[in-house]
């Protein structure tokens, strides 16, 4: 369809069409329910962290909590998208643009977090007596920037070639707010392909690398390495999660060509498969199953009643 922007442009984007007003009501209570409950449980998580010094000298946790805010910022920007996709239907470009970057950014966070903490998981276990060495808090900082630089560095180059392509008229313009309705060139989507590829490469093979390098380990036999390798296998399946996002786009035009009629619904759904309920995941690998994090978190939300005895 054409949509008309405040420029008095006329953008020809991917086909969109409005939900009735109940359905799009339904939909959204849902998402806002499911969503803000993960997000509040993950808050919990960060506040728990923040509130024990104990884990700020830990490169795992520290690893782990920044998966947890990656999965705050993703929940948070996929709620005010759709949202924003009901009520308002367009949004300016520019800042359609700034939320893209920060929400494709946090997503390329998870593999490489996941990874980084697959080596942590390899060095506790194989090299006991050199991890406060290898594993320092000021590395691990240096490891999440490094992180950070990588997503932004995947993600900045198609921001300039739309820079570079579209009239400054493009950018105070409003649009349907979709990677696709943006970034448009077709050698983009091959680049987004080839870097997708290129990171879930290196990420498997860090985690296998990691395994089994834990599985073959002299201290194999002890509980803290059958601990690590579970942790890694966790991290796989979290890892398989993510790349659920890798065809998120292929899942909803391969569908919508089957049932061109249930296009919304299609949508939506997949979006929330994919979206929402893998940050489910996240909160259970420490958060939960933890039992140092599981204490202090018991602590937190459940604060034991001093009682003061009188003389």
């Amino acid at each position: 369809m054409n949509l008309t922007t405040t420029a008095g442009m006329n953008l020809t984007t991917t086909a969109v069409t409005r939900d009735p007003r109940h359905i799009a009501i339904i939909k959204n209570v849902f998402t806002v329910v499911i969503s803000v409950s993960i997000i509040l449980f993950n808050s919990a998580l960060v506040h728990t962290f923040r509130n024990h010094q104990v884990f700020f000298t830990n490169p795992r946790y520290i690893l782990y909590i920044h998966l947890v805010v990656n999965d705050i910022i993703m929940l948070a920007l996929f709620l005010i998208l759709q949202l924003i996709s009901y009520v308002v239907f367009t949004l300016n470009v520019s800042f359609c643009i700034f939320l893209l970057i920060v929400a494709v950014s946090s997503n390329l966070n998870n593999p490489l977090t996941l990874a980084a903490m697959a080596l942590e998981c390899y060095l506790a276990v194989c090299f006991p007596l050199r991890y406060s060495q290898l594993c320092t808090v000021r590395k691990t900082y240096f490891v999440i920037g490094a992180v950070w630089f990588l997503s932004m560095l995947t993600v900045l180059p198609d921001v300039f070639v739309v820079m570079a392509t579209n009239p400054v008229e493009f950018f105070s313009s409003s649009i349907f707010c979709l990677w696709a309705n943006i970034f448009t060139n077709p050698a983009l989507s091959k680049k987004k392909e080839v870097s997708n590829i290129a990171y879930l490469v290196i990420v498997w093979l860090t985690l296998f690398y990691a395994y089994f390098r834990i599985l073959f380990a002299a201290q194999a036999a002890s509980a803290n390495a059958r601990k690590a390798r579970n942790t890694v296998l966790l991290h796989g399946f979290q890892l398989l999660l993510c790349m659920l996002s890798y065809v998120h786009s292929i899942s909803i035009q391969g569908l919508s060509s089957l049932f061109p009629k249930d296009i919304l619904d299609i949508r939506y759904v997949i979006s929330v498969l994919i979206q929402i309920l893998p940050r489910l995941i996240s909160p259970i690998v420490y958060g939960l199953r933890d039992k140092m994090f599981r204490e202090y978190l018991r602590k937190s939300l459940l604060p034991s009643r001093k009682t003061s005895t009188k003389p």
